[in-house]
């Protein structure tokens, strides 16, 4: 995909802005000013990360400083999701439990070299779907804990563990927070062609390595929001990476 630089950039931009909003106006979605918003950020820090990337891009230890910025707002901004601030470290914890292992794999295998234009790349994508992830994971956890405490109660009264009682009331949520990553890999290639496919492209790749590159990067991120699910819903049962409402209410 390429964009020309110039003033049809601007008035798309502007026209596909208001697209937004009206649409959400009509729909009575509430979301229009987070839609306005979202969208001057992403002009604004994107423009900032164009030109720190190239920059980045030239040593392995400035992409690695690079990466650890990303994951560190990514932490504050899932942790700002979910409404648990309160649980910084865990949030980070569950979030590199993904990342991490992805990574490790990735470079160490040999399937990417370890440079800094492979680095950024590889590794923001997994930290965003991760981010992502721990989202999804906990927007069902924590409305289920609230709305089946009368569950959680019977089961402490049955003689059952908290943890065990925590679990079994998020435990669906967690399998349905995966899909809509599962359902991107499963269609890849016949509903879309994600970036990674297209930029090998781009770069001068023929399609056997942009297929290539595109399914390691899909088969990662399924691996590492498989990883981010599992660890936060071990951390909520242990009472650790909860709102200090539900910790309250579950874990005085």
């Amino acid at each position: 995909m390429t964009v020309d630089l110039g003033w049809g950039l601007a008035i798309a931009l502007v026209a596909l802005v208001l697209l937004s909003v009206v649409l959400s106006r009509l729909g009575e979605l509430g979301l229009a000013r987070q839609q306005v918003v979202a969208s001057l950020r992403a002009v604004l820090q994107l423009a900032v990360v164009s030109f720190v990337i190239v920059g980045a891009v030239r040593f392995v230890w400035t992409a690695l400083l690079f990466v650890l910025l990303m994951f560190c707002i990514a932490t504050w901004t899932a942790a700002g999701r979910a409404g648990v601030r309160n649980a910084i470290p865990w949030v980070a914890l569950a979030i590199a439990g993904g990342v991490v292992p992805v990574s490790a794999l990735v470079f160490l295998s040999g399937a990417s070299p370890w440079s800094g234009a492979a680095i950024i790349p590889i590794v923001s994508i997994v930290v965003g779907n991760a981010m992502n992830a721990h989202t999804l994971v906990t927007r069902r956890a924590f409305p289920a804990l609230r709305d089946q405490r009368g569950q959680y109660e019977a089961a402490l009264a049955l003689g059952f563990e908290r943890p065990w009682a925590i679990r079994q009331i998020i435990h669906a949520g967690t399998g349905e927070a995966l899909m809509p990553n599962i359902d991107t890999t499963r269609t890849v290639g016949l509903v879309t062609l994600p970036g990674a496919f297209i930029g090998v492209l781009l770069g001068g790749g023929s399609p056997l390595q942009a297929g290539a590159s595109q399914v390691l990067v899909l088969i990662g991120i399924m691996a590492a929001n498989a990883g981010v699910a599992v660890l936060v819903e071990r951390l909520a049962a242990a009472g650790k990476l909860l709102p200090p409402d539900l910790k309250e209410a579950l874990c005085p």
